[in-house]
């Protein structure tokens, strides 16, 4: 399977004046989290939440910017997530994709709705019992 990216746009809520920014993001379900570098997040003008430390593909761990909340649009569904800031390139983990009940079409090698909630974004949650 080759490389899956997808068009993607990312706001900051707390700023409503400012322009969404269009991103061409690298779909990662390997990954977990959003990740953008550090220009988007100026021009976003996200606030730096709290240092998380990482561990990056090749085994070096360091401590990057958590910022947020951002906002995460692609087609007709959103999600609001933390970023983490870091490398060249926006990347799109398995957190926000789920959050937005997308998925990875391998043979056509695009980021695509659940082909079972191509309507609506779908979650599974378990029932409450109340008292």
């Amino acid at each position: 399977m080759g490389y899956v990216h997808a068009t993607i746009e990312l706001s900051n809520p707390r700023e409503p004046e400012l322009q969404p920014i269009t991103a061409q993001a690298l779909a990662d379900s390997g990954a977990l989290m959003l990740c953008i570098p550090e220009h988007l997040a100026l021009q976003l003008k996200l606030q730096q939440e709290s240092e998380r430390e990482v561990t990056v593909a090749d085994g070096r761990s360091m401590r990057v910017p958590y910022v947020g909340p951002v906002k995460v649009s692609f087609q007709d569904r959103i999600c609001f997530v933390g970023a983490l800031v870091l490398g060249d390139t926006v990347l799109l983990g398995a957190v926000p994709m789920e959050d937005m009940d997308l998925t990875i079409n391998p043979s056509l090698q695009r980021l695509e709705p659940d082909p079972r909630s191509p309507n609506i974004p779908h979650a599974l949650v378990k029932g409450v019992q109340t008292l």
